[in-house]
């Protein structure tokens, strides 16, 4: 019979992880270096998180803004707003500003090798836009509408995060997500 998972040490091991991934990436990630980079074994990662794919979707995972959190309340056009510039604010300037440039990452990468990051870049992305277009929903919008309102505030706010963290350029950026915003919770 297998030893019950300390969960306390996957929770730690979890962390380590996400700051190695924020500061060094997806793309070259490899089991050994991590290992030794948070001071454990790559028997130690496979043993808590079974492959590195698990360990990166687990990542990815603790990393992104709870949607749910953010939009399951929204029964009205300023419940909207409210949790679309909450939404704005965490992966710009809260707790999320780090851990976005790893979905960033992964999209790009879902892009040039679908086979192996396509699934895991389109889980990651319906994560995001079901409670978001569910709020939609809960506002009168049709299905098909709700959708692409969700897609549109949730892909356009983060090519904006994209453009803010290349360019730099806050003012412009906060302009323009204030547009998206206002735009798909204005009518």
């Amino acid at each position: 019979m297998p030893r019950p998972v300390n969960t306390e040490k996957r929770a730690e091991l979890l962390e380590q992880v996400l700051r190695y991934l924020q500061d060094h990436g997806l793309a070259q990630m490899s089991l050994s270096p991590l290992a030794e980079a948070i001071g454990t074994t790559k028997r130690m990662l496979l043993y808590y998180f079974e492959s590195r794919e698990n360990l990166i979707a687990q990542a990815l995972a603790a990393a992104r803004p709870d949607a749910h959190a953010m939009f399951d309340g929204v029964r009205d056009a300023e419940d909207l707003r409210r949790a679309a510039y909450g939404l704005w604010e965490a992966i710009t300037e809260g707790e999320q500003s780090g851990p976005v440039r790893m979905l960033l990452q992964l999209l790009s990468l879902a892009g040039t090798d679908p086979g192996q990051y396509g699934s895991l870049a389109a889980d990651t992305v319906e994560v995001m836009l079901g409670p978001v277009a569910a709020a939609f929903e809960r506002l009168g919008h049709p299905v098909p509408e709700a959708q692409a309102r969700a897609t549109l505030l949730v892909s356009g706010l983060r090519g904006l995060c994209q453009d803010r963290l290349v360019t730099k350029d806050v003012a412009r950026t906060d302009a323009a997500a204030r547009r998206i915003i206002e735009g798909v919770a204005g009518d």
